[in-house]
């Protein structure tokens, strides 16, 4: 299997609209058309999944669930591009890293004062149905996630 950094010369080849930067992170960002590769861990997975979502021109989102739609469609368009360079991704990885954010939505989900699950209000703001309770989370993508009471 090839390694990240073996991948990166054939991609910047192919996608000249991208820069490619070694970082600490997997990461696309789409305001510097960029995706952000690390080679200590040795994944053209997630490599072609940051690829994936400048591809798909994925941007922002308004809702934690847009979120997760985005990040299977990136990991659908990733097992495309792994077939153009005749490459397989693991299917446990992939699931494995969606289920970080469907844990990462429950938890910002579940009311902090009767543990129902609350509903998306507006941007970083869920209120509960059972008891009323409204509270903030932060963007919580790379951070740790917090919540802070509005009512």
């Amino acid at each position: 299997m090839p390694s990240t950094a073996s991948l990166i010369p054939r991609l910047k080849l192919d996608y000249p609209q991208f820069s490619f930067k070694q970082a600490e992170h997997f990461l696309w960002s789409p305001s510097e058309q960029t995706i952000y590769y690390t080679t200590e861990v040795e994944s053209y997975g997630f490599l072609l999944h940051e690829l994936s979502h400048g591809l798909l021109r994925h941007t922002d989102y308004s809702h934690d669930i847009e979120l997760i739609t985005m990040e299977r469609d990136a990991w659908d368009k990733a097992l495309e591009l792994a077939e153009t360079y005749k490459l397989a991704i693991d299917d446990d990885l992939i699931q494995s890293t969606l289920d970080t954010y469907r844990d990462w939505l429950h938890a910002r989900s579940t009311c902090p004062q009767c543990k129902a699950i609350g509903l998306q209000v507006k941007k970083r703001a869920y209120a509960c149905p059972a008891c009323r309770h409204t509270w903030r989370v932060n963007e919580a993508r790379i951070c740790a996630l917090r919540r802070s009471s509005t009512s």
